[in-house]
């Protein structure tokens, strides 16, 4: 016997010379735009800050110049802007000359802090300090600082320099020679460098306001030839997302800022209002910011106290802050703003401060978030989308798929569970379960799946199918059923092949959840036993499930079959994966062969369910009037028993028929014009004893008087005449059989009728002891008439 051989591979296909360029050119344009903004960060960095402050106040110019002009609300937009930011330059500064002002009193504050870390002798640490001290006093020009013992000592003593320690000579310079000058260029290169930028920056942001429509247009047929609404979206959101990120970031930083300040006021650290003002502003500065922050006054309450508490205090106070902060507000307040992932969003941090610095670690969010909303709506730059973004890097159904894949793990049950936790089932078979069949079977026509992979697909799919059928139903969990659903009989066919029937089960499996009473018949039948099928099962529904690549031909042949052989029965028709948009041809097709209904998801399906069974539950009917009803009623006055006063004589009768036929109630009713009485009964609620009959309209002994004959319903919860009917409901009674009570004349005066609590059958026997009884009844109440009268 031969050994089976390795599964073959598909083809490997050759990359051709239009792609190779292509990727060529790529790397080649990736590179040159990394350049670019390395070396022209200069310009760059003002241009984008401009940009930043433009988002965040365009809502605002945009309401300001309804009621004053666009340049007018610009330019006090921008006015605001400058005063706020002078206004706290001003307050900082008065902080920090204050604070300057300050420091010398704490030296001695400081010493005895260095003097209280005592190094410990013999150790570690005070062997390290020995070294460093012989160290030090190797290094040139540090000899002649020496101790009374070394060289500089014995030549002071002797009070005459030698040749070999020549006297240091020191040169100061004046204050009107050019020394003071250079530090006074220094100093104002270093204020003026900042302040152009800002400059700058304000000039860009006002000329950017001013025109901020005109560029938007122009960029918008810049990038967006041929993809307008694609572009005006993508503009849209991405301003919305950075523009809500920044607010929010002010939002916290401000209520980070205002409780840090009191807090520091309260501890005693001076300029509490400087270190507030400062860490609101260094939080816009993404992970390092909060250190920097943080850093200034915990070591200026070292210095102001001379014990431990204060410090200890100004650390407790930042750490509770930040806890905050970061679990709380920032969750709150951020949502899905930003929509990039945490690792994005540090890569990207570490990305641009390497290329333009701080400025580059403040723009990093920003520019991540409009590379994520460029790479939803522009196909070519979607890879950013993938790479950046927050959504799972797979779909549910290509994870399940890939899981399937691979062999000798099972973990796709553990997926759908995680699934299951925040989604209905209904949308696991619709987003994961039946998009894998659909892949796997067009895997296998395109020969990039063999035959045993897609048996393995297909048995584990089966599996996973099972093992779900057998989680608990809502009831079982305790999730409350719906008062005004009713049990509605749901049977599903299978178009052609297995993949039909699987889906058909995945639709039994959540009608069942939602308690109806659902089947599938199994696949591969013949017409003729399906038919069979259906006519012993009565459905209300039929659910005829096809799943690609099974053709809509196959689907329409069953549907006109089912419809012909069933007029009135509703048909539903379940396009399973397929796009609603791209029903069109099939729908009509389908309808005309006698479907009522076609859905492309099982949760439509469901509610389509939902909405039959309810129109069915409401669906009351009152039995009809017979023929000879007036005749019937002269016949019923003659009697003379037509009162609410039960006959005594009769409740053996109805007591025996309990015990013979083991049923909790039977009666003897008399069917007026308008009510139906009791004359005899037992096991009745007592509410129906009191009133000693009901409305002929809810009466299920009319319909035996309509229909002059015996009727039986083996499930009145399940009949469309009665499932609504308040006696049925209130009182819980769903079985019921009545024979009518005929008079000698041959008119049919009421009925003798069984109730159960529980569906059942009568058998013929049954039956027929039935209506003996009823004729028996006949003849007594005839009997108790000539007696009455």
């Amino acid at each position: 016997m031969s050994t089976p051989g390795p599964a073959r591979l598909p083809a490997r296909k050759r990359r051709s010379a239009s792609d190779s360029l292509s990727g060529i050119f790529a790397v080649c344009l990736v590179s040159a735009l990394m350049v670019g903004l390395y070396f022209g960060k200069d310009v760059l960095i003002p241009l984008a800050l401009a940009v930043l402050i433009t988002f965040l106040l365009t809502p605002l110019v945009n309401k300001i110049q309804r009621w004053i002009g666009n340049v007018a609300a610009t330019l006090a937009a921008m006015f605001l802007i400058l005063a706020t930011t002078v206004s706290l330059a001003w307050m900082v500064g008065n902080q920090a000359v204050d604070l300057a002002e300050q420091l010398p009193g704490y030296k001695e504050n400081i010493r005895t802090k260095l003097r209280s870390f005592q190094i410990p002798s013999g150790g570690v640490l005070s062997r390290l300090s020995e070294t460093f001290e012989d160290l030090k006093k190797d290094l040139p020009g540090m000899a002649d600082q020496g101790g009374e013992g070394g060289e500089g000592g014995e030549g002071q003593a002797g009070g005459t320099p030698t040749a070999q320690q020549p006297m240091p000579v020191e040169v100061v310079k004046g204050a009107g020679q050019p020394g003071s000058m250079d530090t006074v260029q220094t100093m104002l290169a270093q204020v003026a460098g900042p302040l152009g930028t800002g400059a700058m920056v304000f000039l860009l942001a006002t000329f950017m306001l001013l025109k901020r429509e005109d560029l938007r247009s122009r960029l918008l047929r810049l990038i967006g030839q041929g993809r307008i609404s694609a572009t005006t979206r993508a503009f849209d959101e991405a301003g919305t997302r950075v523009r809500k990120y920044l607010l929010m970031q002010l939002v916290i930083n401000v209520t980070y800022g205002i409780p840090l300040a009191i807090g520091l006021y309260f501890i005693g650290v001076p300029n509490a209002v400087l270190w507030g003002a400062l860490a609101a502003g260094l939080r816009f500065i993404p992970y390092i910011g909060p250190w920097i922050a943080a850093a200034f006054p915990v070591l200026l309450s070292l210095a102001v106290s001379r014990d431990w508490n204060t410090p200890l205090l100004t650390i407790g106070l930042f750490v509770v802050l930040e806890l905050v902060s970061n679990n709380v507000l920032e969750p709150w307040l951020y949502g899905t703003s930003t929509g990039v992932s945490p690792v994005a969003l540090i890569v990207s941090a570490v990305f641009w401060t390497w290329m333009w610095g701080t400025a580059g670690l403040v723009l990093s969010t920003p520019f991540t978030v409009c590379l994520v909303v460029m790479g939803r709506h522009i196909p070519q730059l979607s890879f950013l989308s993938v790479m950046l973004g927050e959504e799972e890097a797979l779909t549910p159904a290509d994870d399940c798929y890939q899981r399937l894949l691979r062999q000798g793990e099972h973990d796709e049950m553990e997926l759908a569970e995680s699934y299951l936790r925040t989604k209905p089932l209904a949308e696991l078979y619709d987003s994961m379960l039946i998009p894998v069949m659909i892949a796997a079977e067009r895997d296998h026509r395109d020969s990039s799946i063999d035959r045993d992979q897609r048996n393995q697909i297909v048995q584990a799919m089966g599996e996973l199918v099972e093992d779900l059928s057998e989680r608990p139903t809502a009831l079982d969990t305790g999730v409350k059923e719906d008062a005004t659903a009713v049990d509605c009989l749901v049977s599903c066919l299978a178009a052609r092949a297995e993949r039909d029937e699987m889906a058909g089960s995945m639709l039994v499996h959540v009608l069942k959840q939602q308690r109806f009473e659902a089947k599938q018949l199994p696949a591969r039948r013949v017409v003729s036993e399906i038919l069979g099928a259906l006519r012993r099962d009565e459905p209300d529904l039929v659910c005829i499930s096809a799943v690609a690549p099974s053709t809509t031909g196959h689907a329409r042949t069953l549907c006109r079959r089912v419809r012909d052989a069933f007029p009135d029965v509703k048909i539903a028709v379940g396009l399973w994966g397929k796009e609603s948009d791209m029903l069109g041809d099939d729908t009509t097709s389908l309808k005309e062969a006698g479907a009522d209904e076609v859905f492309t998801s099982i949760a439509d399906m469901t509610a389509y369910a939902k909405r039959l069974a309810s129109a069915l539950a409401r669906e009351t009917v009152p039995a009809s009037r017979p023929a000879n009803e007036e005749e019937r009623l002269v016949t019923l006055d003659g009697l003379g028993l037509v009162n609410p006063e039960r006959e005594p004589v009769l409740d053996h009768v109805t007591a025996k028929l309990a015990r013979v036929f083991d049923v909790p109630m039977a009666a003897i009713t008399l069917v007026d014009r308008d009510r139906q009485w009791f004359k005899s009964h037992v096991g009745l609620p007592s509410e129906l004893d009191e009133e000693g009959g009901t409305p002929r309209d809810l009466s299920i002994c009319g319909h035996v008087v309509a229909a002059d004959d015996m009727v039986v319903v083996r499930d009145l919860k399940r009949d469309r005449r009665f499932a609504k009917n308040p006696i049925v409901v209130e009182h819980g009674i769903r079985f019921y059989a009545g024979a009518p009570i005929r008079v000698a004349n041959g008119q049919t005066i009421g009925a003798l009728c069984l109730m159960d609590t529980e569906p059942r059958q009568l058998n013929r026997q049954e039956s027929r002891l039935l209506q003996a009884n009823a004729a028996e009844i006949a003849e007594e109440l005839e009997r108790l008439a000539e007696v009455t009268t």
